[in-house]
């Protein structure tokens, strides 16, 4: 979400996975999607203009993006709010996640190949 709010390394990442890659989600990311900007915008941690293109960017992100359906659950995350993320992984079949999300980088052992990166990290990757 940061890529659209605010630009700069993330919104370079969206940019290379629209290029280079299948960006799939799940019926539990899609309610986070629809949620977070508003409590953003309500907590006043973005503004109107970050809202509208935050919103802007999901959309285009789900309008091509494959959906999956995760059929078993995960407890890896030390943020238990995060596993979602990895069962849509899993459920993908996904190679790489990018994310910024210090829970999720900071995992070691998963029960299933998956490499995490960084917006950076990725931006670096040859396909």
């Amino acid at each position: 979400m940061s890529a659209f709010a605010f630009g700069g390394t993330p919104k370079a990442a969206v940019r290379k996975a629209f290029s280079e890659c299948e960006i799939c989600v799940s019926p539990e990311l899609l309610q986070e999607y629809r949620d977070v900007p508003s409590i953003l915008f309500a907590s006043r941690k973005i503004d109107f203009d970050q809202f509208r293109a935050l919103i802007a960017g999901i959309a285009t992100v789900v309008s091509v993006a494959r959906m999956v359906f995760p059929l078993e659950g995960m407890k890896v995350c030390r943020d238990p709010k995060d596993d979602m993320v990895l069962e849509c992984c899993r459920a993908a079949g996904a190679e790489y996640l990018v994310t910024g999300d210090r829970d999720l980088l900071s995992i070691v052992d998963l029960p299933f190949a998956l490499k995490t990166l960084t917006p950076a990290g990725f931006l670096k990757q040859s396909f």
